[in-house]
């Protein structure tokens, strides 16, 4: 597991991989990954946007951006865990994604980055 604590937000990262699939003629492996954000702040804070930047092997790189996770902003008060998941796709073997997201203290406006920690993409086979 992958975890790292920003301003009182902790992010938490498990992984796992999927099976390849096609996409018309081209080949992707499906990577699942599981994210826990907790608020471990005395501040009420809300998830505003996400930034991703994922890498494979092949040295092709990705930048994901847009509102909120898995489509909700979600509002987190103090001890609050929002969990989900999501999916990702690579025509390598391995890779790699991190990033970050733009939170807003509920009280102050206060908007800051909390870091996803950078977390690897890696197929069974390669475990083994």
């Amino acid at each position: 597991m992958f975890q790292q604590i920003t301003k009182g937000i902790k992010i938490s990262v498990k992984t796992s991989y999927r099976d390849f699939i096609y996409k018309g003629q081209q080949q992707y492996y499906a990577f699942g990954y599981y994210i826990s954000i907790e608020n471990k702040s005395k501040d009420t804070v809300k998830l505003l946007e996400r930034f991703w930047v994922i890498f494979d092997a092949l040295n092709y790189t990705e930048y994901v951006e847009g509102e909120g996770v898995v489509g909700e902003t979600p509002t987190l008060k103090p001890n609050d865990i929002y969990s989900y998941s999501s999916n990702c796709f690579l025509l390598s073997t391995t890779g790699a994604m991190g990033g970050n997201y733009k939170m807003i203290n509920t009280e102050t406006l206060e908007e800051f980055l909390v870091i996803i920690p950078t977390f690897q993409l890696t197929t069974t086979s390669i475990l083994n």
